[in-house]
């Protein structure tokens, strides 16, 4: 059984890790999230999961509004092959998520680390960042500092690199 909002919230807690969360009404893009910015100040994200030509598994979590070069990041973060979307089936069997409620906290849900996390080196800038804490209908804000902390917790230490380009680029 996956995580709860409420299993990730006490599990934060035991880390001292300090969140806030704002309830709304349930989101799926990127378009529909920015009619929240006033009520939601900090960083906004865009997760993207993926795997790779051996079924190797990455969740790049990265601003909003980066441009996100599917044809050449398996080369950056050392992948095998482009990549291609995970399905939602893959997605729910080992993030614990439904597509629209991709987020870097499903990590509570892989005990097996089988999904390597790449989190983008600019959105990594802003104090504060923003992702649903395992459903759409909830933003929930934390650190970036504890965002490494809660990652490295569950067994998934983040790569930091940089993941923008141009070319067949996922808006």
């Amino acid at each position: 059984m996956p995580a709860s909002p409420e299993d990730l919230f006490a599990y934060l807690g035991r880390l001292g890790i300090a969140h806030s969360t704002v309830d709304h009404p349930p989101l799926f893009t990127v378009e529909q999230s920015q009619a929240l910015r006033g009520r939601i100040p900090g960083g906004h994200t865009k997760n993207l999961f993926l795997k790779d030509k051996k079924d190797a598994l990455f969740l790049v979590v990265a601003q909003e509004d980066t441009k996100v070069d599917l044809k050449g990041l398996h080369r950056v973060v050392g992948a095998t092959g482009r990549f291609s979307f995970g399905s939602a089936n893959l997605l729910e069997e080992v993030w614990g998520v439904l597509p629209g409620s991709v987020t870097p906290f499903g990590a509570l849900n892989d005990a097996e680390g089988r999904v390597t996390v790449v989190l983008d080196a600019e959105m990594m800038r802003h104090d504060i960042l923003n992702y649903h804490p395992l459903v759409n209908t909830k933003t929930t804000a934390i650190a970036s500092a504890d965002l490494i902390k809660f990652l490295e917790a569950t067994g998934h230490p983040p790569r930091i690199t940089v993941v923008t380009g141009e070319s067949d680029a996922f808006p």
